[in-house]
């Protein structure tokens, strides 16, 4: 890469550098042009200033314009501001006064408060244990040590290895970025070229497969969170760690199965056998020695977790949330625990927490303003799904889902826009019986669906880091995998869905 950088002309360094300029002067001219026009029919002035602020984030995130974390401090700026400046939702009489800074504070820091951001925090502080203790490398690497040296088995054992560490590490970005080094000694120590087919294929397989569970496992991923946080706003009800397994995992299994051979299909690897394979990678974990008090004990605090979070619900009413911390409270103890403060800190995302928390504020905030509504209400409308089929509702507003993920980098933004409105869509609507809760979660699924380009998540980008496939490999094999995903979409959402009662309730049956 060194070399192709040092011969390109200074001319060509601009345009990637124009696009996030370009993108947010775009940005603010809508945001001020949705705010400076004449009042929207039935619409308060606050939820026109969120519609405002709703166009200049999906600009900013799909531009990338703005760092997220940047982004996430401007957005939770501008609610500060243009709410300070309208009358309370509800009590806009001719004589009615600006809420004020006072007031509109709670609407831009109600995503602090939310219990599933308190999960996503914790969930970052899991993920630093295990990279402190090693003990992702190394479950990793003792799946592998198992899988003989055929090319076959090592996408096999790539797939397995991702699937295991989704229960266990609540990041797919933290997942596949401790994957990346070992598969990339793997490859070395097995002689493959690294822009060879069979380094595509590994690669690619270990991020794509991050995504497949980020559908089934709750805590996989945050933007599984940010459904979630709007549910339990709007609903007064959740979603367990068990209930989500039930609906999502066996989509995600069947998902799993499509991409091994798409993948094998796709990237055949110039080879079969690898010689030697097997003892590299216990060469690998050799060098990692015995495993440490730490990592036992992380092993033991993680399992019963995992325990804590599958019962939830049958054997007890611990919540998801409150579980959770109780574990990092446990990680971070002197003696009980497997590191310290400082330790826990290093290289800590504290740029996702607040991204998160300030997306659920803002979906919260239209929610409240009734600017959700009053766009579902055009969507209902617009797209005829007044008196839809649930199954019609789900597969229009699936696809919507899919096209829109294109222009996004991150599936936490993507939800934080898209969840609330999406709520609102299945309030509007006529449908007899239509579940609104199992219907969201449905829909969170699809979210999750970022095979296509790798800057639709941050596993495709940190996979296109390792330099060992071209774009065109990862798009026509993510086209592939997500034709798979929507023909799975429809076969679930005519047998298994409905018969659990996620599309319409029982008793509208």
């Amino acid at each position: 890469m060194s070399s192709a950088s040092a011969n390109t002309p200074q001319a060509a360094s601009p345009p990637p550098k124009l696009m996030p300029k370009i993108g947010l002067a775009a940005a603010f001219i809508t945001l001020l042009a949705i705010v400076f026009m004449p009042p929207i029919a039935g619409l308060p002035q606050a939820g026109q200033m969120m519609l405002g602020i709703l166009a200049f984030a999906v600009i900013v995130w799909m531009t990338e314009a703005l760092d997220y974390a940047v982004s996430a401090l401007v957005i939770g700026a501008l609610m500060v501001g243009l709410l300070a400046v309208s009358p309370v939702p509800g009590k806009e009489a001719a004589d009615a006064v600006a809420m004020g800074t006072k007031a509109a504070l709670p609407y831009a820091l109600s995503g602090f408060s939310n219990s599933a951001a308190v999960l996503v925090a914790a969930a970052c502080f899991i993920a630093a244990a295990m990279t402190a203790t090693r003990l992702d490398q190394r479950i990793a690497l003792q799946v592998l040590s198992f899988v003989p040296a055929r090319a076959k088995y090592v996408v096999m054992g790539a797939i397995l290895v991702g699937f295991l560490l989704s229960f266990i590490v609540p990041s797919a970005t933290a997942r596949v970025a401790c994957l990346m080094p070992i598969m990339l000694g793997f490859l070395t120590a097995f002689g493959a070229d690294r822009r060879s087919k069979f380094a595509a294929l590994v690669v690619i397989t270990a991020a794509q497969t991050a995504s497949v569970w980020n559908v089934g496992i709750k805590t996989a991923a945050a933007q599984n969170m940010v459904a979630i946080g709007f549910i339990e706003r709007q609903f007064g009800q959740t979603i367990t760690w068990g209930e989500w397994f039930i609906a999502g995992a066996p989509f995600s299994a069947a998902m799993t199965v499509a991409l091994y051979f798409i993948m094998t299909r796709m990237l055949k690897p110039e080879m079969d056998h690898i010689e030697g394979g097997r003892d590299a990678v216990r060469q690998q974990l050799l060098a990692l020695g015995q495993m440490t008090l730490n990592q036992w004990k992380l092993l033991a605090i993680t399992l019963i977790l995992l325990g804590f979070w599958a019962t939830e619900g049958v054997l007890h009413s611990v919540d998801t949330t409150s579980s959770t911390i109780v574990a990092i409270a446990l990680m971070l103890m002197p003696r009980i625990g497997v590191m310290s403060w400082k330790e826990s800190q290093k290289g800590f995302p504290w740029g996702t927490v607040v991204l998160f928390a300030i997306g659920i504020a803002m979906g919260s905030a239209l929610l409240k303003t009734q600017a959700a509504p009053w766009l579902a209400k055009l969507i209902v409308q617009n797209l005829g799904l007044a008196n839809a089929t649930a199954f019609a509702i789900l597969m229009l507003l699936s696809l919507f889902l899919i096209v829109i993920h294109l222009g996004f980098a991150s599936a936490t933004g993507l939800a934080s826009t898209m969840i609330p409105i999406i709520i609102s869509v299945l309030q509007a609507v006529e449908t007899p019986g239509i579940n609104p809760i199992g219907m969201t979660m449905l829909l969170q699924f699809v979210v999750s669906f970022g095979f296509i380009l790798p800057v639709n998540s941050p596993q495709g980008m940190l996979a296109y880091g390792t330099d060992t496939f071209d774009i065109k490999d990862y798009v026509r094999t993510g086209l592939m995998l997500t034709l798979a995903a929507t023909v799975l979409l429809v076969i679930f959402a005519l047998t298994y869905w409905p018969m659990m009662g996620y599309m319409t309730l029982p008793s509208a049956g």
